[in-house]
């Protein structure tokens, strides 16, 4: 095993343990108390409700694009490295449904159905950069594939079972860690890496306007900063989607 492979192992420790640290994180009611409850057509939280349509505008096209008759160009060397990105717009997929029924009455029973498809696409994002930038083996992605996204749905459930945020905590923020490892320290396959670049960052503006929620609906009194959020995330999305329409094998 190379010194990079050790030093993101390492890194992945030193996270989970710094994060085992604190105690037992639990899901705070006050968090599902979103600043714009306002009904439109008869639909509660309307906006926080329709805007997770943007999600579908992206997984939907992403399946596509992927599937074996579909992607063209140089997007894959090997067939097998297309699948955890076919999963990564899944989970981007079945966000719109888990998030629109979790904002139609938000509670930590419908929040599970909301989180669990995000587990889905950070994880199959992070098999998908695996396979493409540790070598070998080739087809490397599609064997962390299914572990990691069990893994994902499993941090959930303790959350769920528990009430304790921090296995959770280490899915989310723990996959953009080693995303940006993967990227900083393996070289690359394909050109458009910046585009891994901004798409977290787009995704980082998401988090950004979730916690600023109350702050922008007070401000702009027509949408809040949870809706944006989801604007800003189902971007973050589509900007991997246009990596892989746009890149190409980089010859060496």
């Amino acid at each position: 095993m190379n010194r990079r492979v050790w030093i993101l192992l390492g890194a992945i420790l030193i996270a989970t343990f710094i994060v085992y640290l604190f105690p037992v994180i639990p899901q705070s009611e006050a968090y599902h108390n979103f600043a714009d409850k306002r009904v439109f057509f008869g639909v509660p939280n309307f906006l926080n409700v329709a805007s997770n349509a943007l999600f579908l505008l992206v997984g939907l096209p992403g399946m596509w694009f992927v599937l074996p008759a579909a992607a063209k160009g140089g997007a894959f060397i090997d067939p097998r490295e297309r699948w955890p990105y076919f999963a990564f717009f899944v989970g981007v997929t079945l966000t719109a449904f888990g998030s629109a029924w979790y904002h139609l009455n938000p509670n930590d029973a419908t929040l599970i159905w909301d989180r669990v498809p995000m587990t889905i696409s950070f994880m199959a994002l992070v098999a998908a950069v695996a396979g493409e930038r540790i070598s070998p083996p080739i087809g490397l992605g599609l064997a962390l594939l299914i572990p990691l996204i069990l893994l994902g749905a499993a941090s959930v459930l303790v959350w769920a079972v528990r009430d304790d945020l921090r296995p959770y905590a280490i899915a989310q923020f723990g996959s953009l860690l080693v995303l940006l490892l993967l990227i900083g320290l393996f070289p690359a396959r394909y050109t458009r890496t910046p585009d891994f670049a901004i798409s977290l960052a787009l995704y980082g503006i998401a988090k950004v306007f979730e916690v600023a929620d109350r702050v922008v609906f007070s401000v702009m009194h027509v949408v809040s900063g949870h809706t944006i959020k989801h604007v800003f995330a189902a971007l973050s999305a589509f900007w991997i989607l246009r990596m892989l329409s746009l890149r190409a094998p980089i010859k060496v």
